[in-house]
């Protein structure tokens, strides 16, 4: 898939990935940075795993919201975390979507709230699109031969905030598999601090924390790979790369070109119209290190983007709804549109 001369420097950049990270931390056991038992020995779920999951028509321009959210019942043998794979969620999502759950015995016959309906990100619908804080890519393949679009979703691990995964706009270089991981000599170290040992080259297998599979990015140092620890994807936990399920990453690396072109956003609030023309406010938590500077401006970030949108038709906004979407960060759409002035007579009555 890739030049011996690419490879060589591949390994460079990917020992750079390492580095930027700096040593490793104490929540290895999801961030998958060590060696041993993996998720990938004991993985009983993968059987289960769709791989069309959260794949959806793409709508006309004028339409941004796309898929639905569900319940399903919990069996005796779930977790929380398994579940959300079967559907393709991350760890924050369904934790977010179901706060009275226990996460490792959710119990059978439990209902849990699948959060699949989604705000598609601003921007051109091309390429791959990562939105940080919703921890979300989203892939928009080349139409099929009929003409047809559709949309592709995947939850992902993004970095930690002292090596957050950086913003901007870049392009796919370069396609691996079954790479080998180069940890650097400060996370060996650490590991060996910790008691642990890490060698100088990890093989491939199910050892190895990037997975069977690695897309490279035009930023030194980072890539879009699988994992060894499928629990960890969701949640902030990698050392700038972007994580994906291994089923995911399989999924998309052989119909992902170079040149492909790949946005990295912060987007915190996303806003867009239903196919009824109602306006949607989806709502995330904010990335740690944007706290204080977003606290300072209070509703505006979300009122700007919320007027974006208007710019495009009338609509009336009920600006307390938008304020309590705002708030709560749920991860979960909700409609921001006031009832017409009839409907609202109709319920008085």
């Amino acid at each position: 898939m890739v030049s011996g001369r690419a490879l060589s420097q591949w390994m460079v950049a990917l020992a750079l990935c390492s580095l930027l990270s700096g040593p490793a931390v104490s929540d290895d056991t999801l961030e998958g940075d060590s060696v041993g038992e993996s998720d990938a020995e004991r993985d009983d779920d993968a059987d289960r795993i769709s791989n069309d999951r959260n794949v959806y028509e793409l709508p006309d321009a004028d339409v941004d919201v796309v898929g639905e959210v569900k319940t399903v019942m919990a069996r005796r043998e779930d977790t929380l975390l398994s579940i959300a794979r079967q559907h393709g969620v991350g760890y924050e999502e369904i934790r977010r979507a179901n706060p009275g759950v226990d996460v490792w015995l959710p119990g059978e016959g439990t209902p849990v709230t699948i959060p699949t309906r989604f705000v598609l990100p601003p921007g051109p619908r091309e390429g791959i699109v990562v939105n940080l804080p919703e921890m979300r890519m989203y892939y928009y393949p080349e139409p099929d031969a009929d003409g047809n679009r559709v949309v592709e979703t995947y939850p992902i691990s993004i970095g930690r905030m002292d090596w957050s995964t950086p913003i901007g706009e870049t392009e796919v270089t370069m396609r691996l598999e079954d790479p080998a991981w180069f940890p650097p000599q400060s996370v060996r170290e650490r590991a060996e601090s910790e008691g642990r040992a890490l060698p100088r080259r990890v093989d491939p297998g199910p050892d190895n924390p990037l997975g069977r599979y690695a897309i490279g990015l035009d930023v030194p140092g980072y890539f879009i790979h699988g994992t060894n620890r499928p629990a960890g994807v969701g949640m902030r936990a990698t050392h700038g790369c972007i994580r994906m399920f291994p089923e995911d990453i399989e999924s998309i690396v052989y119909r992902v070109n170079r040149g492909t072109n790949v946005r990295i956003l912060n987007q915190p609030f996303k806003a867009g119209w239903s196919e009824a023309g109602d306006l949607y406010l989806q709502a995330y938590p904010s990335l740690d290190e944007d706290e204080d500077e977003l606290a300072q401006k209070g509703v505006t970030p979300v009122v700007e983007v919320v007027a974006e949108r208007l710019r495009e038709r009338a609509a009336r906004v009920d600006y307390p709804r938008l304020k309590e979407v705002a708030a709560e960060a749920s991860g979960r759409p909700k409609s921001i549109t006031r009832e017409s002035a009839s409907e609202e007579l109709a319920k008085a009555d």
